[in-house]
């Protein structure tokens, strides 16, 4: 691609580029750019709205530019305050490094591993002096601060806000003059933050970051930001079945919006809706499992929507189901995993020993399986019967 395929290919499906001219200036330095994503970790896990930022992320990786992927060991215990009307918990460290853990390996379902710089932003902030984080503090004035939406608005209502929260985005703002960064990714959420970069690095004699805001994307409610705590997410390591049906739950509407974000492309006015959202649960299920897991995540959805559970069974990869539990998991453990595959939700191992192996409902071949503990030796053809509505044949 000529420079300005690559300018169009970059800025398209972004929000706001302060600014596209800085950024067609750093592609003409002809050296991969360094480009900064800062996440924190206050949760175990992602979901899909999360996803937009990186899937740009991984545009600039496959264009040849140095991915850096700043996890906030740091920042989270702070908590980011955007859009928040209350302080948040503080985690505490051990909390924190533990959820960083799931976040690097759901993280690089999107971004390429061996072409990304996984840095901690503690490894300065820990080392600060007090004079220093004072020294720091002097670079930026409460005017500024009260410029946030969310802090005047909870000034404006009475409302608490803790002075620990205004470092939060001097510290965003100073990560990337640690790192450098000639471009920074995030949310329109994140406009105030990623200017304060912007700023800090003038302050330092450096080139200005170039910041690209990516848009929000809708929880499954389809109005308020995707959000664990809303429980209106889809969480990028969700069960292939779990993540394909609540996708075809979404509106039409939202449907398209996802289309935009997570996939890149308007959808044809001409395309079948139904078929389009077959097209979006399978295409994501794909991107975050596998081509087999969402086949059958596809197949079970639409026998189930078929209701003919009762003529016949579901055909469930083995592979797949073993590569989940690992070799040596009991029957109960297996069975657990089975039924969040089969999009019954998460059961509790004593339900399944009390409801449906002590009580004699676990078919295998026509022979009931009565041992929780037992090991069982699952192979391609065989019938398992589950209840009297729902057998699963293994392919």
């Amino acid at each position: 691609m000529d420079l300005q395929e690559t300018l169009d290919l970059l800025i398209a499906g972004t929000d706001t580029c302060i600014s596209s001219k800085d950024l067609e200036e750093k592609l003409k330095l002809g050296r991969p750019l360094r480009v900064k994503l800062g996440v924190d970790p206050t949760a175990p896990d992602i979901h899909l709205g999360h996803t937009v930022a990186m899937q740009k992320l991984r545009q600039f990786q496959d264009l040849g530019h140095q991915a850096v992927l700043i996890i906030g060991d740091f920042t989270a215990m702070i908590g980011d305050p955007t859009g928040k009307s209350s302080t948040r918990p503080p985690l505490t460290r051990e909390e924190v490094l533990s959820n960083a853990e799931t976040y690097k390996e759901q993280a690089f379902k999107v971004l390429d591993e061996a072409k990304t710089e996984v840095v901690y932003n503690g490894t300065w902030f820990n080392e600060m002096s007090y004079s220093e984080v004072l020294k720091l503090n002097t670079r930026v004035t409460m005017q500024q601060m009260l410029q946030r939406e969310d802090f005047k608005t909870r000034v404006e209502n009475g409302q608490e806000v803790r002075l620990h929260e205004l470092q939060y985005p001097i510290m965003q703002g100073w990560d990337s003059v640690m790192v450098k960064a000639d471009v920074e990714l995030g949310g329109t959420d994140q406009r105030f933050n990623n200017l304060v970069g912007r700023d800090l690095q003038k302050q330092e004699g450096m080139e200005q970051q170039v910041v690209m805001l990516v848009p929000i994307l809708e929880g499954l409610d389809g109005v308020k930001k995707m959000s664990k705590s809303l429980n209106n997410y889809i969480g990028v390591s969700d069960a292939p079945f779990e993540m394909y049906q609540k996708l075809m739950g979404v509106s039409d509407e939202l449907m398209d919006r996802y289309f935009l974000l997570l996939l890149g492309e308007e959808r044809s006015d001409e395309e079948d809706p139904r078929i389009a959202k077959k097209r979006l649960a399978h295409t994501l299920t794909r991107r975050f499992h596998s081509v087999e897991e969402a086949d059958s995540a596809q197949k079970i959805s639409e026998e189930k929507a078929k209701g003919d559970h009762s003529s016949g069974a579901v055909e469930v990869s083995i592979d797949s189901l073993l590569v989940d539990c690992q070799d040596g998991s009991n029957l109960s453990h297996q069975l657990q995993n089975l039924f969040q595959k089969l999009g019954q939700g998460e059961i509790s191992l004593g339900k399944i020993k009390k409801d449906y192996i002590n009580v004699g409902r676990i078919e295998l071949n026509g022979e009931k399986l009565k041992d929780p503990i037992s090991i069982p030796d699952f192979k391609k053809g065989d019938l398992l019967k589950l209840s009297k509505k729902l057998s699963v044949k293994f392919i």
